[in-house]
């Protein structure tokens, strides 16, 4: 039956109940899914660690088996191609992003730069990654079995506050930008942040109608609960959260709470849940809270001797372990967004490269079907893992384009530039 359970419906389902032949096991559905709907991830930072391993130079790299890319103090790369295709994955956003830290002409720059690499990295790979710009360009990469590769800004400090630079990065390939990283910008509230605007000013509003009115997906990670609420009052398309999971869960400001998951439902939008212990597992929170008091404590005991109060914070963490959580606590993850916004509104953003790690189970690029397998488990049908893969991916990206479509006559939102 091999050849059919992928294909299965409520006729097999029958079948299997009066024990003629066997139900699929939770590993064969998992496999149906992703052989039909391969996954399209959300968030990976593979440029981040091109610029700061490599400089933003690829001469030498091989991107087909990054296992042996420890040293300097790094772990080895958690992506390269023969880990995707093991992962199922077949279509990625490839994060562009730059440190908020930066101030905006710079970030402007660096963004470019990493815009560029990106795409030389997927020039330099055409039998196995095909650029992507729109859900057909996607549609077509899978098709000829080639990873579908698509750019997402992340941090509205990398458009300079220019809703010029904005159309303009749209126009060299980006399909989402996140609003804020892990700092304010002039116009938006982060969740790590103290607030400074109550969500977004009026330009930030603008950036989100001009974003939509261009088909460029409105990304609320990273945001606080007062930005994600004003994006949502503004949008007429479906908006993203690209690695971001459920507040319910785990407590962190970085997660979406549940009344913000019932507005995502009826905007049509998408939480893609990503694999960082500190944002999936509450306990893992908590243990942060922990260490950076113990942190403060220990450098107020050893005043003037910080090799000393490294020592003792090492002493604490190796007394202490970080707790790292497993691959079913992502499920819980999803399992909550099915019930607080529906199956339709969940997808994957591993934060894979992104992150030093990552939940056991969850540690590569590679392990995707293990989460389908424990999703099936559970009874998640096959047809709500192709949702949960990419099928949900796909119709908020097409939606976003035929919002985009529906506009296209309105004139471009101005505003004066700042220099």
């Amino acid at each position: 039956m091999r050849q059919g359970y992928w294909l299965a419906g409520a006729a097999l389902a029958s079948i299997w109940a009066t024990g003629a032949i066997a139900a699929p096991s939770p590993e064969q559905v998992a496999e149906a899914a992703l052989r039909a709907a391969p996954v399209w991830d959300g968030h990976n930072d593979v440029p981040e660690q091109l610029r700061d391993r490599r400089k933003d130079m690829l001469a030498g790299f091989d991107f087909r088996d990054t296992a042996n890319t420890a040293g300097d103090g790094r772990a080895a790369m958690q992506t390269d191609l023969l880990r995707l295709r093991k992962g199922r994955v077949g279509a990625q956003f490839w994060s562009v992003y730059v440190s908020a830290e930066l101030d905006e002409p710079h970030a402007v720059q660096a963004v470019l730069e990493q815009i560029d690499v990106a795409k030389r990295l997927i020039a330099a790979n055409p039998d196995t990654m095909q650029f992507a710009q729109s859900s057909a360009d996607v549609e077509k990469a899978m098709k000829a079995g080639r990873i579908a590769s698509l750019l997402g800004m992340e941090g509205g400090h990398s458009i300079g506050g220019s809703l010029g630079v904005l159309r303009q990065m749209y126009a060299l390939g980006a399909r989402y930008l996140t609003l804020t990283h892990f700092r304010n910008t002039a116009w938006a509230d982060s969740a790590t942040d103290a607030p400074a605007h109550d969500g977004l000013t009026d330009f930030g509003r603008d950036v989100v109608r001009e974003m939509q009115r261009i088909g460029m997906l409105v990304d609320l990670s990273h945001t606080s609960a007062a930005t994600m609420n004003d994006a949502l009052d503004v949008a007429g398309a479906p908006v993203i959260f690209s690695h971001s999971n459920a507040r319910a869960v785990n407590g962190h400001a970085r997660n979406v709470p549940d009344d913000v998951l019932a507005r995502l439902a009826a905007n049509g939008g998408i939480v893609m849940v990503n694999f960082y212990p500190p944002y999936v597992v509450e306990a893992t929170r908590q243990w942060q809270a922990e260490r950076a008091g113990e942190k403060a404590r220990l450098a107020s005991l050893h005043v003037g001797d910080p090799a000393a109060a490294d020592a003792a914070l090492a002493a604490w963490e190796h007394a202490h372990p970080m707790p790292r959580g497993s691959l079913r606590d992502v499920a819980d993850h999803i399992e909550h967004v099915i019930k607080a916004a529906g199956v339709d509104h969940v997808g994957l953003g591993g934060d894979l490269d992104g992150v030093e790690t990552t939940v056991a189970g969850l540690d590569d690029a590679s392990t995707y079907p293990a989460l389908f397998a424990e999703l099936a488990r559970r009874g998640h049908s096959q047809a709500d893992l192709e949702k949960i893969a990419s099928r949900n991916m796909m119709r908020v990206m097409k939606a976003a384009e035929a919002y985009a479509a529906g506009h296209r006559g309105d004139p471009p939102i101005e505003s004066p530039t700042v220099f």
